[in-house]
């Protein structure tokens, strides 16, 4: 399943149902090929289980709410297996093989040497990473941090699958160090979401749970790749087209998700292999042009209104909005044919997705990073919620916004403290809870952090989870960033290239993962986590962890904690012994946390309590916000494209499985470059020819990728699409957007020509 060295690159158009026996024969060779055929098993029976199993370490879809008890998906599988895998990254290993020639190995061939065993530090003199006990790594950490002459000089990146209580702490001794440089990973996906949302709504997350799924009439489903990035969503849009409710796709790519799917647990359907249609729509805007086809959508829903009364819910308009006499104006004077060129959609199909919304009584629109990484994603979530409001889809059953988050537990990161830019009730609450005074200036987020990091002013950087020298974009000026530090530390499960790209001292402290036990004083614990519809359970790992010497992310926080902080009255060690005193400390100091412990332990858990949902608005007027932006320019310049980076099939955010992208028919290649025809046409290039990329920044500084091959694909004219973390290359650091400061990862501008 690996990358196979010489083996010849294949595209054939792909033309099956997502999931099915695809699913199943992909996921057995993967659990051979680990060696986890007696483990996996095991593990798919307690994935996603309510509060007796373990929480999927993959996306952050919510868990099945009527007992379903194979709730699981193919890249869930793979990676828990990728996580259980019977290889070992030792003191050996490290021996053997010098940072010099592990910087030359491949980001496959460096996680497939398995699970990190025991706490490594840098050797500068032999270019080795060599034993450190436990102590002395976190000696190393604590003498450090103290040394700097400000805490600012220090900043703390969290990854999406730290579990709550680490969370907790995690950013809990950052404030107690005293600064709020806490970069993470939303700061690349959904800040768009967060932002927009709380303006409109006073939110930063959406209102709707599963049972509206369950519910709704309707579903919009824009900027994802449901069958690779939350692929269990598929039963939900299968369960929906089979009780009649309407499911409308919006995606430059019409994927594999977005047209039928066999459901692996449904055994009638997987026996006489009978798929489900997953859209009754499609739509493919040009890349950045959704804001633009919600904008046409909205206005069809005005001017239908003229002669249908009930196209509007004016009496929900009136009773709960603001700002919506001004959006009706700009809808009326934004003139169709602009429309039109903006999103590359038709004005018949966009009328066609206008009467769907209109003819559903309750509605839910849906996006991932597809809407999110663009200069203006704020704007767009922001006419995502103009639209829902017309119509009243908001406060009622099966209707309301509801962004789907990429990553398990990214967004209880956020709930949990991990916020650059924290609000004051916040920390005033922190403050009385904790006996802290938290620093009250706004922190570095992940440009700003690559940035002082590259100037010589961040000179500590902690890395709790992830990969952040692959996951954040302009590759060669992150790597030169890195190497700047004095030092750098990375939580981790297994080897990966933020170990090779490091600071002048380095360690990688390996932990616990999501399947594996955690014994503390006080016997097994569980950690918790937040899915993306705001539901927070319990996780509980089954097997044995792959190495005695490795500890919890907890327990790494507070070894850090204690060593920077040796004075601190908070009680780090008393905490770890039981994460029960942890999540005590949670409910008060965290809105909706009151009574955590007795209402996690609820079967699926609880809710966190969401305002809006309410139609409760913790906005400045107490209503939901109306916003009226222009339309922005999207149409690329003559001879430019515009390209978006994403994930292949076979990979989970920075992770590779391997060198296949099934949905999308790949075979042995990820150096590729999907274009139109009518493109590749125009520019003499012909069906894996290999061509050269060149991006241009917004300060005129140009990046290059050179003999990728051209792959003719279902795309609009002068749109591009390739992989990340490979093509980073050309997202310049500085080209990040004003609205939400995320790197612009989905429009960047690209010319391509046939090799040189």
């Amino acid at each position: 399943m690996g990358p196979e060295p010489g083996a010849e690159p294949e595209f054939h158009p792909y033309h099956h149902p997502a999931a099915g026996w695809g699913a199943a024969k992909s996921v057995t060779r993967f659990m051979a090929r680990e060696g986890a055929l007696m483990d996996g098993p095991r593990a798919i029976m307690k994935m996603n289980h309510e509060n007796t199993g373990f929480d999927c370490p993959g996306c952050a879809w919510p868990d099945d709410t009527k007992g379903l008890h194979l709730d699981i998906c193919e890249n869930g599988i793979k990676h828990v297996t990728w996580e259980m895998t019977r290889k070992r990254v030792d003191r050996e290993f490290f021996a053997a093989h010098s940072v010099t020639e592990l910087s030359g190995w491949s980001d496959y061939d460096l996680e497939n040497e398995g699970r990190l065993t025991e706490p490594m530090v840098y050797d500068p003199d032999t270019d080795h990473y060599v034993p450190i006990s436990w102590k002395e790594a976190f000696d190393l950490v604590g003498r450090t941090l103290r040394a700097l002459d400000s805490p600012h000089r220090a900043a703390y990146y969290t990854s999406g699958r730290l579990g709550n209580e680490a969370t907790f702490l995690y950013q809990l001794m950052a404030r107690e160090l005293g600064t709020n440089n806490l970069p993470d990973c939303s700061n690349m996906c959904h800040e768009a979401s967060g932002r927009a949302l709380q303006a409109a709504l006073g939110t930063g997350k959406g209102t709707v749970d599963l049972k509206d799924w369950e519910t709704t009439d309707a579903l919009f489903i824009m900027g994802v790749n449901v069958a690779s990035n939350a692929p269990r969503m598929l039963t939900a849009l299968s369960e929906a087209y089979h009780r009649g409710a309407k499911i409308v796709h919006i995606n430059p790519l019409v994927e594999a998700g977005a047209t039928r799917a066999i459901i692996p647990h449904d055994f009638k359907d997987m026996a006489t292999f009978h798929s489900t249609p997953t859209s009754t729509l499609n739509l493919q805007p040009r890349i950045g042009g959704d804001m633009a086809l919600v904008r046409g959508m909205a206005k069809a829903i005005l001017e239908q209104s003229a002669s249908d009364p009930k196209a509007l819910d004016q009496e929900f308009i009136d009773r709960h909005t603001a700002g919506f006499d001004e959006y009706r104006a700009l809808c009326e004077a934004t003139p169709w044919d602009e429309i039109e060129k903006q999103s590359g959609v038709g004005r018949d199909d966009i009328l066609e997705a206008a009467r769907v919304y209109r003819e559903a009584d309750r509605s839910i629109v849906s996006w991932c990073l597809g809407v999110t990484q663009h200069e203006h994603g704020v704007d767009t979530v922001r006419e995502i919620v103009n639209l829902l409001l017309l119509r009243g889809n908001l406060g009622r059953e099966g209707a309301g916004p509801s962004p789907v988050r990429g990553h398990s537990n990214v967004q209880g990161n956020r709930t949990c403290g991990i916020d650059h830019r924290p609000g004051t009730e916040f920390l005033d609450r922190l403050a009385k809870v904790c006996k802290i005074e938290p620093p009250r200036e706004h922190g570095l987020d992940t440009v700003r952090t690559i940035e002082a990091m590259h100037r010589g002013e961040v000179k500590v950087f902690v890395g709790m989870g992830g990969n952040f020298a692959l996951a954040a974009p302009d590759t060669p000026h992150t790597y030169a960033a890195l190497r700047a530090c004095e030092l750098t530390v990375q939580v981790s499960t297994k080897l990966n290239r933020s170990h090779i790209v490091h600071g002048r001292q380095a360690l990688i402290l390996p932990c616990l993962g999501r399947t594996e036990k955690d014994h503390q004083r006080k016997g097994v614990q569980s950690t918790s986590v937040e899915d993306s519809m705001s539901m927070v359970h319990l996780s509980v790992g089954m097997k044995r962890p792959a190495s005695p010497h490795l500890l919890s992310e907890p327990a790494i926080v507070a070894g850090m904690a204690r060593a920077a902080l040796p004075g601190s009255e908070t009680p780090w060690e008393w905490y770890i012994e039981d994460y029960d005193r942890i999540r005590d400390t949670m409910a008060q100091a965290l809105d909706g946390f009151e009574d955590f412990n007795r209402r996690v332990r609820l079967p699926l858990g609880f809710r966190i309590k969401q305002p809006a949902r309410e139609l409760v608005f913790l906005t400045p007027s107490g209503r939901a916000e109306f916003s009226a932006a222009a339309l922005p320019d999207v149409v690329p310049a003559p001879g430019m494209l515009a390209l978006g980076t994403m994930r292949s099939h076979d990979q989970w955010n920075t992770t590779i499985y391997s060198d296949n992208d099934r949905y999308r028919g790949i075979k042995n290649l990820r150096t590729l470059v999907f274009m139109n025809e009518d493109d590749m046409r125009e520019r003499g290039i012909a069906k894996l020819d290999p061509v050269d990329i060149t991006s241009t920044a917004g300060d005129g500084s140009r990046r290059h990728l050179d003999g990728y091959l051209a792959v003719p694909y279902d795309i609009p004219r002068g749109c591009a699409a390739g992989y990340m973390p490979e093509m980073n290359v050309l997202c310049a650091l500085g080209d990040y957007s004003t609205q939400s400061d995320q790197p612009i990862m989905k429009h960047v501008k690209v010319t391509i020509t046939p090799a040189a």
